[in-house]
């Protein structure tokens, strides 16, 4: 598919310092009352052996980020909010680059790992974030759109308070969050979720197409969950 390629690379320039800064910090903040799990442990191993160093930081941010979400009882908006702008901080890059690869749906590991990645990287991450932290995947739906004002294919995160609720798009083009109805740059053209794909005919639910697992890359992103398989970038963002 076409992608949001260099027009998005001055904005995350500037984020870099904010990346580094407040990823680094969230640990020392949190880490006094806010202990990790074993497991959380070992996958802050697992991304350190992997990654390096700064991987293993923005892992232990990641999980802390969850406990802390738990620990204070946020609200489904402020999990929505936080999580979006968390991985926002990471970086946009293009997976031809990062991965060598045509399309590639990293892992939210992988993700982090990677200190960044395409469109559908923020949105799975973001996806599979706030799954974790109880919101239900009803309300949820990963969404391929058209980026009107570049002409280029994009994915965002769409959140359902109910049913028939306007969806409110957390994206990596725009920080706050935004009702559907207030994104005119924004073409759907189908969702999905753990569950179903949507072909979307406007604005709204659209049409129910079937099951997600006629998605061949979704496949193989959970395929590698399940087992744990870690691929390594070609690009080192960390550099």
């Amino acid at each position: 598919m076409w992608r949001i390629g260099r027009w998005l690379d001055p904005f995350h320039r500037r984020g870099r310092h904010l990346l580094w800064c407040g990823l680094a910090l969230l640990p020392l903040l949190l880490a006094a009352s806010q202990p990790l799990t074993d497991a959380d442990l070992a996958m802050i191993k697992r991304a350190k052996d992997t990654y390096g160093e700064r991987a293993g930081k923005r892992t232990a941010s990641w999980r802390l980020l969850t406990l802390q979400a738990q620990a204070a009882g946020w609200s489904e908006r402020q999990k929505l909010e936080r999580v979006n702008s968390f991985f926002n901080q990471l970086h946009f890059i293009d997976d031809s680059k990062l991965w060598r690869r045509k399309d590639y749906w990293a892992s939210p590991l992988e993700f982090l790992g990677a200190a960044g990645g395409d469109c559908e990287d923020f949105s799975i991450a973001k996806y599979f974030t706030l799954l974790e932290l109880g919101i239900d995947d009803e309300k949820m739906r990963m969404v391929y759109v058209k980026a009107l004002d570049y002409n280029q294919f994009h994915m965002v995160v769409a959140y359902y308070e109910t049913p028939s609720s306007v969806p409110l798009i957390l994206d990596n083009l725009i920080g706050e969050l935004r009702p559907a109805t207030a994104r005119k740059d924004l073409l759907p053209i189908y969702s999905f979720n753990g569950r179903h794909l949507w072909l979307m005919k406007a604005r709204g639910q659209g049409e129910l197409a079937g099951q997600s697992s006629r998605l061949g890359l979704w496949n193989d992103l959970r395929n590698r969950m399940t087992s744990g398989r870690l691929a390594r970038p070609v690009v080192n963002l960390d550099d």
